[in-house]
């Protein structure tokens, strides 16, 4: 009895859910696109026909919502990897982490080629520690093959209770054997803004793209005011973006007011427009800004508005290539959508999905010659005692008729830090100065 009770109340389900969603139809979009709401109501029957099916004769118990759930990632999985479905705790813990802090491993995920790719490990983070880079790819969590699992679904596997485990197997370019990586989860702060000043050069590191970057980031600029800084690095290396609103609030901090920022397109072609609200905080003094593949999304807004402006010289290596927007939208029941709404676009017009920004001086990387420990706890540090992330580049004379070329490939030693950082402004200046066009890498 109590079973035909169970299925009496489902057959009421498919149709009452039939009847909300075509009444959304009619009464969001107008009985003037009856034919549409028609098309809609034919696959939804056909969709409450299966669900029918499988609640009554599948071998095991189903519950109607984890058949729902399931249909509803699988409908956005067939979008693009950046669209997903959230639950009521994913959605609340994608809001904690743009606040600064969650708990896992410290690695920021997307897709590239088809396969999950690590955007960038965040500074400081058992990810970090362990030496996992920014362009590896992650080919199994926990011996669990990512090949179908979604963007979601990878994060949340990944996450977890601090002191706890995760075991990575990851694919690196230039490796021939898989490398095997086993992290112990940690609570991930992030100071999305560090900087120090260097022989008179301002140094800022941005991590993230978090609420409070763009105020944080006009505090340090001021203090570089103050102590007459007379150039200025901003760091977007292994920076995997944030928020949009952040990427705008850094990017005026060294535009003029009323420049704009970026645009956005979605489907039906509507252009929104972000403009500089501020004044350039360091009166146009010479600046460079340093990328690599683990820049994305974001730090791409900021790089490309600069770029095209002729504000910054950029150097590095290639961005990773993310220039879709998602919106979240929060749902009835406190769950989540993440829906790729727009792509965005640099002022002079330049999309950068899939192919990234391309800097005015290419610098690589010196190749990583040792593998990283197995296993990495809260606290450890790199068995050498070296910084993370340190270019190390040889740079070669440039003839003042040609553009400066920066060796492909990398000098034996490290090269230290300040000199470095001369050494690049030296090439940036006179390649800038070179340049009678507003956009350096067009010259």
């Amino acid at each position: 009895m109590m079973e035909q009770n169970q299925r009496r109340r489902f057959w009421m389900l498919g149709p009452m859910v039939m009847v909300a969603l075509l009444s959304g139809v009619l009464i969001g979009k107008g009985w003037e696109r009856t034919g549409h709401a028609t098309e809609t109501y034919e696959e939804l029957r056909t969709f409450s026909e299966v669900l029918t099916q499988v609640q009554k004769n599948y071998v095991d118990d189903t519950k109607v919502k984890d058949l729902v759930q399931g249909a509803i990632r699988g409908m956005l999985s067939t979008l693009d990897p950046h669209s997903a479905y959230m639950t009521p705790e994913m959605y609340k813990e994608m809001q904690v982490e743009t606040k600064g802090e969650f708990g896992g491993v410290g690695i920021q995920i997307g897709v590239k080629e088809n396969r999950l790719a690590v955007i960038a490990p965040i500074d400081g983070t058992p990810a970090q520690r362990a030496g996992i880079k920014a362009g590896d790819y992650i080919t199994k969590v926990n011996e669990e093959s990512t090949k179908d699992l979604s963007l979601m679904d990878a994060v949340q596997k990944m996450r977890g209770p601090k002191g706890t485990k995760v075991n990575l197997t990851i694919q690196r370019d230039g490796t021939a054997d898989p490398l095997q990586f086993t992290l112990v989860r940690d609570t991930i702060k992030i100071e999305s803004v560090k900087s120090k000043v260097l022989d008179n050069i301002g140094y800022v590191k941005l991590t993230q793209f978090q609420e409070a970057t763009g105020r944080d980031l006009g505090r340090v600029l001021k203090q570089f005011k103050e102590q007459k800084v007379q150039s200025t690095i901003l760091d977007l290396r292994n920076n995997p973006g944030g928020l949009l609103t952040a990427a705008v609030e850094v990017s005026e901090q060294f535009l003029p007011n009323g420049k704009m920022v970026v645009y956005t397109k979605g489907r039906e072609s509507k252009k929104d427009e972000w403009f500089a609200k501020g004044k350039d905080q360091m009166d146009d003094s010479p600046m460079i800004i340093l990328v690599n593949e683990g820049s994305a999304s974001a730090s791409e807004i900021v790089a490309g508005a600069l770029q095209d402006y002729g504000r910054a010289v950029i150097v590095g290596t290639t961005s990773f290539g993310k220039g879709s927007v998602q919106t979240i939208l929060p749902l009835g029941d406190g769950s989540g959508l993440r829906l790729t709404t727009a792509k965005y676009y640099t002022p002079k017009g330049r999309s950068i999905q899939s192919t990234g920004i391309t800097p005015d001086i290419v610098i690589k990387p010196q190749p990583a010659t040792t593998v990283a420990k197995a296993e990495t706890k809260p606290g450890d540090k790199e068995p050498d005692g070296r910084r993370p992330n340190r270019l190390s580049v040889d740079l070669e004379k440039s003839s003042p008729l040609s553009r400066p070329k920066v060796s492909k490939t990398a000098c034996k030693e490290t090269v230290p830090a300040r000199p470095l950082l001369r050494s690049i402004f030296r090439v940036s200046l006179r390649w800038s100065r070179m340049c009678s066009c507003k956009r350096p890498s067009n010259c």
